[in-house]
């Protein structure tokens, strides 16, 4: 992410934080920095290890309240499953994720396709709709390619 952009979407947060009666503290500014900075969809381990490069004293408790405080405020979005780390999104505009059921590795991804959908009457006499999401669950490449290899040289050694 280029160094004005990312200014960009830090001021946008300290005057929503602001707005929302939020304090902006030096460590909240370098937590949301850290998770907006990376579309790897964090846990707050990999936050916490990020973060204490800037600011060695900063406790796992303090980057994970943060985080959770942020999301309660809508300003990241939990991602994952029951019976996984809670991990964090600070893309905050329409998409979708693919989440792969071997690494744990979780991408966005935009779809005008999907974006074109209606939705379902059986989801609108639930309630009222606010977004819709979508997860595919599969392999990703990097993992299929290692299948892949794994699969090819074991069967050279039964050929061997």
């Amino acid at each position: 992410m280029k160094k004005d952009a990312l200014n960009d979407i830090m001021d946008a947060f300290a005057r929503e934080c602001r707005e929302l009666g939020l304090k902006v503290t030096y460590q909240r500014m370098e937590i949301f920095r850290v998770a907006v900075s990376t579309d790897e969809h964090p846990d707050a381990v990999t936050v916490h290890k990020r973060v204490k490069k800037r600011i060695p004293t900063i406790s796992l408790d303090t980057v994970y309240r943060n985080l959770k405080l942020l999301a309660a405020h809508g300003l990241l979005a939990v991602v994952g499953t029951s019976g996984e780390h809670l991990r964090f999104d600070a893309n905050r505009g329409p998409h979708h994720h693919f989440a792969c059921v071997k690494c744990g590795m979780i991408r966005d991804f935009t779809s005008e396709v999907l974006a074109a959908l209606p939705l379902p009457q059986e989801v609108r006499h639930l309630g009222v709709p606010l977004s819709q999401h979508l997860e595919v669950k599969g392999i990703c490449a990097a993992c299929e390619k290692k299948e892949g290899t794994k699969k090819k040289a074991s069967r050279q050694k039964r050929n061997a």
